[in-house]
This record gives C-alpha cells, sequence and structure tokens, in this order.
C-alpha cells in the first residue's frame, strides 16, 4: 500500500475510533506476529534450532503437529513453546498499541491466539473472549472431565530439567481424575475443553453483542486470517450488514479484504498492525 493511502486509511480509522460509541475488536494472528511473536524465521532458529535439526521441523506450527517417537520428546517441545509464547515473552508493541486505543471505550475483545498477550497488555478479563483456548492451560487428553488447569509451574521445571530434547519421564503431565497424560488446552477437534471460565467469557461477549446490536459500533478486525472465517470475519460482516451505523474496519498486511456490499461502511489499512496502530494514535492526539 503507498504511503499517502496508508495513511489517509489510518486517518478514516482515527475518525471511526473517536465517533464510535463503541468498540468490537477481533484479533488474530497477525497481531501477535506485528508484536514480534513469530513462529519461524530467525526466532524460530533460536528457539528451536535442535528441534529443526534433530526432526525437519521447519516452524513452531507446524512441531505442533510433529508425530514425537515418546511422550518425553513431544513434552520436551510444548514446554519449550509453551514457555516461550507464553511466559517467557514480550506483550509487544502491536498490543499495546491496541489496549492504549480502546481502554477509555465501551469495548470488548474476541481473540483467536492462545499467547495471553491480552490479558497481560491489561484488557479487562471481562471484556475478553479467548475462543480457541491459552497455551498456559492444560486439560485432560480425554476428557474426563470439564475442568482446566493452569500450567507454568510444571512447565517451567520441565524446560529447567529437559535434556537431549527429552523431558524426565515423571514430569510427563497426568490427569489427576483418570491419570491420562494431559493434552495443550487448545481446539484442535471435539475434545477441547470448554470449562466454566470459557463459558463465563461467552456469555458476557453474547450480552455484550446483543448490548451493542445498534447505535454506532466500530467492528475493529486485527490480523484475522482466512483459517477460521467464521470466528470473527464472518460475524463481523453480518453485525455491520444489519447495522446501518455500524463500520468495518480491518487491518492487515496483504489481507485487508473488504466485502464488496459493506464497502462504503468499511476501511482497509493494508500494512504492519503496529505501525498501523501507532498511527492512529497520532491522529487521535
Amino acid at each position: 500500500m503507498p504511503t499517502s493511502t496508508f495513511s489517509a486509511s489510518c486517518a478514516r480509522l482515527a475518525d471511526a475510533l473517536s465517533s464510535c460509541d463503541a468498540v468490537l475488536v477481533g484479533a488474530g494472528a497477525g497481531l501477535s506476529t506485528s508484536s514480534g511473536l513469530t513462529y519461524d524465521g530467525q526466532r524460530f532458529q533460536r528457539l528451536f534450532g535442535d528441534f529443526a535439526a534433530r526432526y525437519g521441523i521447519r516452524d513452531m506450527y507446524a512441531g505442533g503437529f510433529y508425530p514425537f517417537p515418546t511422550p518425553e520428546e513431544r513434552w520436551a517441545w510444548w514446554s519449550r513453546h509453551i514457555w516461550y509464547n507464553r511466559y517467557e515473552r514480550e506483550v509487544g508493541p502491536a498490543y499495546e498499541a491496541v489496549v492504549r486505543l480502546i481502554s477509555n471505550r465501551d469495548y470488548f475483545v474476541l481473540t483467536t491466539n492462545v499467547d495471553h498477550c491480552f490479558q497481560d497488555a491489561g484488557v479487562d478479563k471481562d471484556r475478553l473472549f479467548y475462543t480457541q483456548g491459552d497455551y498456559g492451560l492444560w486439560q485432560c487428553s480425554l476428557p474426563c472431565h470439564e475442568r482446566t488447569y493452569d500450567n507454568r509451574e510444571a512447565v517451567r521445571r520441565m524446560v529447567l530439567g529437559q535434556r537431549g530434547l527429552r523431558v524426565p519421564t515423571e514430569l510427563v503431565p497426568k490427569c489427576p481424575i483418570c491419570g491420562r497424560e494431559m493434552a495443550m488446552n487448545l481446539r484442535a477437534d471435539d475434545s477441547f475443553v470448554e470449562d466454566e471460565g470459557w463459558h463465563a467469557a461467552a456469555r458476557r461477549y453474547f450480552v455484550w453483542l446483543d448490548a451493542h446490536a445498534s447505535g454506532r459500533v466500530l467492528y475493529l478486525e486485527l490480523g484475522v486470517g482466512a483459517n477460521t472465517p467464521g470466528i470473527i470475519k464472518y460475524p463481523f460482516w453480518r453485525r455491520v450488514a444489519q447495522n446501518p451505523q455500524a463500520v468495518y474496519a480491518v487491518v492487515n498486511k496483504g489481507e485487508a479484504y473488504v466485502l464488496p456490499e459493506l464497502r462504503e461502511r468499511s476501511i482497509s489499512v493494508d500494512g504492519d498492525i503496529a505501525e498501523a496502530l501507532v498511527s492512529v494514535e497520532k491522529e487521535l492526539a
């Protein structure tokens, strides 16, 4: 996107933010990428170069699906993945900018990201729905019950204790109820546990949606790709179509598509999310 077009789009987004009564943020993986939480390239080689050399894994996303031959190797991977993408990482400039832009507004955040960055950036947990889980939570792999478990201390022990890309057998996490191996609380299939915290967040989200079915609502989509459009993108389009006062805005590098039917009430910012949001801040200053 040419500089003049980028600046004009950011100015339009600033106007939409300043004039809206409420804003719903829908955030995908592109927001984390813009904040430096990349899953490939130099960061992957720095954190997982030994896994890449032994198993031929090319990025962190692929590593999550790799068929490790033993639980000890699998949890060596996952403990390191969790530690550096959930606990030992910076929130990053894009998340910080989002929070600054919405903190004094009537907002809600819907995200498919599982890295906990919104919480660490200061988003009110009562205004956040993390639909796909959280790296900081485990569940029974069956699952035998609908509960999740915080994993920070167990992950720390595995990261410190792993040798030769294996964790000690006694550190492989087991379900406290049935004894089966634990699993990540990430939505991959119908075994995903939607615990009470998840359902409470869902209820708060739908209450917010019902309260803002009309009026000047800004639907702000940040870094949402084509993998799960039914969670954020399509619902945002539908609600804007149903509310003639609503505005849809998308900020995404290379994927800032707007629906032709909604073009007159849409804002497309094709570029780096952190850069765009900082530009919006300057417009509002």
